[in-house]
């Protein structure tokens, strides 16, 4: 499965900035050994539902600790059978739009 999650906690800041405690989640992602991909909105993870979860999870619990609330957005693509699609999708979109543009 592939999970996009984005995850971030309540803030006084008064820039309203969250990078430390976003930070703090992707080293929890990166070290999961999982295959990931963070942008500016979203962290995506493979692998099986168990260990995407707990990792969703542990990353959650650390951005707890830098507020009294948490906002979770998790969107998941639950297809058996399947591994290296965190690539393998945006492999085949380019070459959709290159075979498009031929």
């Amino acid at each position: 499965m592939i999970v996009a999650f984005s995850v971030a906690p309540s803030t006084d800041n008064p820039d309203a900035s969250v990078h430390e405690a976003v930070a703090e989640a992707v080293r929890i992602v990166r070290a999961s050994g999982l295959p990931n991909r963070t942008s500016s909105m979203f962290t995506e993870l493979e692998g099986e539902w168990d260990e995407v979860m707990a990792v969703v999870k542990a990353a959650t619990m650390a951005v707890s600790n830098y507020g009294s609330r948490v906002s979770l957005v998790l969107k998941a693509d639950i297809r058996p059978g399947y591994t290296g699609e965190l690539d393998g999708k945006i492999q085949r979109l380019e070459r959709a739009i290159e075979d498009s543009e031929a």
